[in-house]
């Protein structure tokens, strides 16, 4: 047969042929597409706070030093690495902040690991009760439980504040290191991560292959040497997962430590961010890398996972350990006292709060006078009341109701957003599993989730707020920035859920003819409901709460976080408060109600119902 060379007429047709083939199939489309639109949101806001390290700040400490208002210069990075102040700058917080994540993760772990065991391996008492509750610190705005530890241990003595409840009511004075600085901070963020370890190790112990004990059981191996041996090792991915969360979490948190007056680099950014915007920048970049290091750790650690085969054994039902008659309810009411403490005293407390002629003074509960408490912090009408600093009561307050419509707008935008993209990411992944670009794709999505949250927020100040392109104090910049940093959510999610539907089912529907939008609504959504709901229930909740990600990108009045911070800096401590509990009801009301309609729960499938 005689060979044909391929004119340029063939070839183009050829290329024409391939592309038609490429757009033919949706998720290539969608790949393509979102690989573009996440390359530009994720890459571009990190490269203009780079560029923003080296750009001259007209009235900064960079143009004072280089006596120039405009250009670029390297004078940031020498003034924050070589200054007289850096030890103030740079190397207290970031030792602080390495501190804190590091000791959030042990306590979350131990915490939170040691309830997903005795919950799933144990015959603990009221495990479904015990297994709701736990959540309800995550659930929780994150400082919510920093606020609730002033309200407890401060003292005028100690903190110069208002008596808290041990001072008021017991004369009991905790010490400055309990009170404020870096213990409360890593306790209470170890607290509110708690859930992410109880949900993700007491996955693998719930669903852990019975053959591995028993096999170990019948070699007459010892307990702890099981424990050690056996079962620690098939938790660790969920260890370090928990780790990178927790990890990568703590270093961006911005209320807990601002509360609780411990200097990390996230409340040094905001605190320099107006003299020192140069060097502020060099900080974000730095909390930056500690995400990626982080990401990088955890994937040599899977990589070096091990595997068990069973020599021995028959698969069978995990027997649960019997802690015994008294024990089984002694434990239960151990972490019954505790969960109340995290998880229903915070909204009782807030409550408090909101009637007391001055928030944070317990000391009527000493002398048993009720008579001051007050309802004016909710119903007053007029701005005469000089205590409250010109200010309409909570309920008749404009700024509150205006922010928390917009809460409301850019938590549904975000959850609509977020979850939209999240989903069909994951979908075109699933579909495209051995492809590099595919590959990339689902990595550019997931990289916002581990940057810190105040980070990412600086990063698109940086980007949207200029001259040129200006969105700050809207509500577009807001919802940008949340679908960026929640898409991991719902892409997580929905490849997680996708990888598990077979293809014959699609397929069956493609060979007759059944048109990409119907097969996705009538086969493939329907199938994966819950899971692709979470994609957005979870956007949804954790934007109700976000304060740290948008702070440095609208001013109070937009939403509640900031307007609580407002507040808070004002002095009118009731009506922070006050914010705190509203958020917090919003927040309760609409996961039970996403629960009762779509049976979707944080703890389903662990201790859950």
């Amino acid at each position: 047969m005689e060979y044909t060379p391929q004119t340029s007429s063939m070839k183009r047709t050829i290329r024409i042929n391939k592309a038609k083939t490429f757009f033919s199939k949706p998720q290539n489309v969608i790949l393509l597409l979102f690989g573009i639109v996440l390359t530009f949101t994720t890459i571009s806001p990190v490269i203009a706070i780079i560029a923003d390290t080296m750009r001259i700040h007209p009235g900064t400490i960079d143009a004072n030093l280089t006596n120039r208002v405009e250009g670029f210069t390297l004078i940031n990075y020498v003034d924050l690495f070589t200054s007289k102040l850096v030890k103030v700058n740079l190397l207290i917080p970031l030792w602080n902040t390495i501190k804190l994540a590091i000791l959030s993760c042990i306590i979350s772990i131990l915490y939170g690991g040691i309830f997903a065991f005795l919950v799933t391996r144990t015959n603990l008492k009221f495990k479904q009760y015990l297994s709701s509750i736990f959540i309800f610190p995550y659930i929780m705005p994150q400082w919510t439980l920093a606020v609730v530890w002033q309200n407890l241990f401060n003292s005028n003595a100690i903190t110069g504040t208002a008596n808290g409840l041990l001072a008021s009511l017991f004369n009991i004075t905790m010490p400055a290191w309990w009170c404020v600085g870096l213990f409360p901070s890593a306790v209470v963020l170890g607290l509110h991560y708690a859930p992410f370890a109880y949900i993700l190790i007491g996955g693998i112990f719930r669903n852990m292959d019975a053959n591995l004990e028993e096999a170990a059981t019948i070699l007459n191996t010892p307990k702890s040497k099981t424990m050690f041996r056996i079962t620690l090792p098939m938790v660790k991915p969920a260890i370090l997962s928990t780790i990178l969360l927790v990890f990568g979490s703590a270093v961006g948190s911005y209320p807990v430590p601002h509360y609780l007056k411990l200097s990390t680099l996230s409340t040094k950014y905001v605190s320099m961010n107006d003299k020192y915007t140069g060097e502020a920048s060099i900080l974000a970049i730095i909390m930056m890398i500690f995400g990626v290091a982080i990401l990088i750790l955890n994937e040599m650690g899977l990589k070096s996972r091990k595997n068990y085969t069973t020599v021995t054994g028959k698969s069978g039902q995990i027997s649960k350990i019997n802690l015994g008659k008294i024990s089984k309810y002694t434990i239960a009411i151990i972490f019954i006292v505790l969960t109340f403490f995290t998880s229903i005293f915070p909204i009782i407390s807030f409550g408090l709060e909101t009637f007391l002629p001055n928030p944070g003074d317990y000391s009527f509960l000493y002398s048993g006078d009720l008579s001051n408490i007050t309802t004016k912090w909710w119903i007053t009408k007029d701005t005469m009341d000089t205590s409250l600093f010109g200010q309409q009561g909570i309920l008749y307050n404009r700024m509150i109701w205006r922010a928390y419509g917009g809460t409301m707008l850019v938590s549904v935008a975000c959850s609509l957003c977020a979850g939209t993209i999240g989903t069909l990411v994951g979908y075109a992944v699933s579909k495209n599993r051995r492809s590099k670009w595919a590959s990339y794709v689902n990595t550019v999505a997931f990289l916002p989730y581990l940057m810190p949250s105040i980070a990412v927020g600086a990063a698109f100040y940086v980007l949207f707020s200029n001259k040129y392109f200006n969105l700050f104090n809207t509500y577009w910049i807001l919802i940008i920035v949340g679908t960026v940093k929640y898409i991991p959510f719902a892409s997580r999610s929905s490849l997680n859920s996708m990888l598990q539907l077979s293809s014959e089912i699609e397929e069956a529907a493609y060979i007759q003819n059944i048109p990409w939008h119907k097969r996705m609504f009538r086969i493939i959504i329907p199938i994966q409901k819950s899971s692709i709901i979470s994609g957005y229930m979870l956007p949804f909740m954790t934007c109700l709460r976000e304060l740290s990600l948008f702070m440095l990108l609208c001013t109070q009045g937009f939403v509640l976080a900031t307007s609580l911070d407002y507040f808070d800096e004002m002095g009118l401590t009731a009506f922070s408060c006050g914010i705190n509990l509203i958020l917090i009801i919003t927040i309760l009301i609409s996961n039970g109600v996403l629960n009762k309609l779509t049976g979707a729960s944080l703890d389903k499938g662990i201790g859950g119902k």
